[in-house]
């Protein structure tokens, strides 16, 4: 029980690390995903083009490749990051490629007509999309997207390449320096308390939308 006070501060100062990247990377590539995703199903054949290499490059190349070219690539380029900046730089031009697809599935799934009748009782194309559209399409992609959550989650691990502390990092470090794996114990508890909150979380929200059904 002493040892495992001992590693609470590391281990706490991990967890901060790994949760401030995954909430950063769902703040910005979320609404960037559904600019992307409605840029992929644009009329104007430049900007799907444009989109959809992106989303071919970031989807076909692993994430650690695209962490190590932004942080020890890009200076080649004359275009230097700090380690936190290009991780979350990295973490959400890949993640918003992925929230793209699962957006644009969702909103291929909405039934043409529910337009036309919009449009007939004289509502604009943002009331459309923000009052009609865009609820049944997250109600619909809510458990695709609470996947890519956990996912990400446990992405977060791979910033150790770019030398900074996160969860994962911290056990690794502990259990180096006690020859023990109970650090590594911990830091799978504590990854697992994670994602059951984030489980409990997606299944309110999908109750709460459950009234679209």
């Amino acid at each position: 029980m002493e040892t495992i006070m001992l590693l609470l501060p590391s281990m706490m100062d991990g967890l901060k690390t790994t949760l401030i990247l995954s909430v950063i990377t769902l703040a910005m590539s979320l609404p960037l995903s559904v600019i992307v995703a409605l840029l992929r199903m644009s009329r104007v054949k430049p900007a799907r083009l444009i989109t959809s290499s992106y989303i071919y490059v970031m989807r076909g190349t692993p994430l650690l490749l695209q962490l190590m070219f932004i942080f020890f690539g890009l200076p080649y380029m004359n275009i230097v990051l700090e380690r936190e900046t290009a991780a979350g730089v990295a973490f959400v031009l890949n993640y918003t490629a992925y929230f793209a697809e699962i957006v644009r599935g969702g909103l291929q799934g909405i039934d043409r007509g529910q337009y036309e009748a919009a449009k007939i009782l004289g509502m604009s194309k943002k009331n459309t999309f923000f009052k009609i559209v865009l609820p049944q399409v997250i109600k619909s992609i809510l458990p695709a997207m609470g996947n890519e959550t956990i996912t990400l989650i446990k992405d977060t691990s791979l910033v150790y390449i770019l030398g900074l502390g996160d969860l994962l990092r911290a056990g690794k470090i502990a259990a180096n320096t006690l020859s023990s794996m109970l650090p590594f114990m911990m830091v799978g508890v504590i990854y697992l308390a994670v994602i059951a909150v984030l489980s409990k979380t997606f299944a309110l929200m999908e109750k709460h939308y459950s009234y679209y059904e």
